[in-house]
């Protein structure tokens, strides 16, 4: 039989992880300008950048739980299932919590006083929020969920998906690299663009009108089949390095597909709201379209990046720790900088940038002061007793660029 070499770590992966998490924050601060419900809203919202936002909703998140299901699959080689599970339940639900009873509490009190002009105090609030209070209602059937996770439900989510993968990889064993090897060979030119949307267009067409996003875990099925199905797909994956190199020659083509597909979409939800067809034929093939777009950038993305971010350095070892710990800090931030400098009356692109250097620079700031503690560390998601993450000088690379170790206690997320 013959042998395979499996990768222990794809750096190109950790590269677009890294900048996946930059283009979330500069999201979340879009989010503040767009004519879509959000927490808090500046006074100069409009429709005017929301075909830019169009360019990543679809397959950001996407790509994250993909990048996530690679990671949690190297763990997996190296810990065994029961030891997985129990580690990565430690490394979420301790800041998933942390960030529930203190991180994201400021967002829901900025929204009560903006959206329900709420003229109590933040500690009055707070005793609200931990009471489980539903009276803050802008109809009867909307009401604020309390207590809540906002943005750090993909933790919530990321967890029960590591439980599956772990229960999963219990009566499978070695079967898992049979799978993964099969899955491999047939995911070959035309095919790596074809099998994996029909999985992700068939869910689309089927579920997303049934199951609206709600992200609140129990009832999201849409999401469910959607964002398990990558994190799933990214864990099959993971140590197939000729499936990863193949997606170099296939960058261009995927590139121009989601392009074409968001110039489609752009318009499709630019027309006036009698003309869009959500039923029938024409609301499948709109759904369709949407997949195709989620699925050809996220394919472009690891293309280019597998082209031309395959190596490590001090930069990618350091921005690696980082880049949970900015994550669980940057829209409390957001939400909470742009209500507190509204009274300046900023110009909105002036006030955009200010809100994304703040954000930035705090988040980076939180995440020094956490590595650095012991106490802290675990709360935002960090190893308890690994050595904090430095500026040394950078390693040589390794021979083969898309395979070495791992860093020593970077999350696999």
């Amino acid at each position: 039989m013959q042998a395979h070499h499996h990768p222990t770590r794809l750096y190109f992966l950790d590269w677009v992880r890294i900048l996946a998490f930059f283009v979330l924050i500069v999201y979340h601060i879009g989010m503040y300008y767009v004519s879509w419900d959000w927490h808090v809203k500046s006074a100069a919202k409009s429709d005017a950048i929301e075909p830019l936002m169009l360019l990543s909703s679809p397959w950001r998140l996407g790509l994250l739980f993909l990048i996530s299901g690679v990671g949690a699959r190297f763990m997996l080689a190296k810990l065994g299932a029961l030891r997985f599970m129990r580690e990565r339940s430690a490394r979420l639900l301790v800041p998933l919590l942390f960030g529930m009873l203190v991180i994201v509490p400021p967002q829901s009190y900025f929204e009560v006083v903006e959206k329900l002009a709420y003229a109590g105090s933040y500690g009055d609030f707070l005793r609200l929020y931990l009471g489980a209070y539903g009276g803050f209602c802008s109809a009867p059937t909307e009401c604020l969920i309390l207590p809540t996770w906002n943005h750090l439900w993909f933790v919530a989510y990321l967890w029960v998906y590591t439980l599956l993968l772990g229960a999963l990889m219990l009566p499978l064993g070695a079967r898992f690299d049979a799978l993964s090897d099969a899955l491999a060979r047939r995911l070959v030119g035309w095919r790596v663009f074809v099998l994996p949307l029909v999985a992700l267009g068939l869910a689309r067409v089927v579920m997303h009108a049934r199951f609206p996003t709600t992200h609140a875990l129990i009832d999201d099925w849409y999401n469910h089949a959607n964002y398990f199905v990558l994190f799933l797909l990214g864990a099959l994956l993971s140590r197939q390095a000729a499936f990863w190199a193949r997606l170099d020659g296939l960058r261009w083509t995927a590139l121009g597909t989601a392009l074409a597909c968001w110039a489609a979409m752009t318009i499709y939800y630019s027309l006036p709201e009698p003309m869009r067809a959500y039923d029938g034929l024409e609301g499948a093939l709109q759904r369709l379209v949407y997949a195709l777009c989620q699925w050809s950038a996220i394919i472009a993305v690891c293309g280019f990046a597998h082209r031309h971010l395959a190596f490590d350095s001090a930069a990618r070892r350091y921005l690696t720790q980082a880049a949970f710990p900015v994550y669980i800090a940057h829209q409390t931030l957001i939400v909470g900088i742009a209500h507190l400098i509204k009274p300046a009356k900023l110009a909105p692109a002036i006030e955009a940038f200010v809100l994304f250097v703040l954000t930035l620079a705090i988040s980076f700031a939180l995440f020094e002061l956490a590595r650095r503690s012991a106490l802290l560390r675990p709360l935002f998601g960090l190893p308890r007793n690994a050595a904090p993450a430095t500026h040394a000088k950078a390693a040589p690379p390794a021979p083969a660029a898309h395979a070495a170790p791992a860093a020593p206690g970077a999350p696999a997320l």
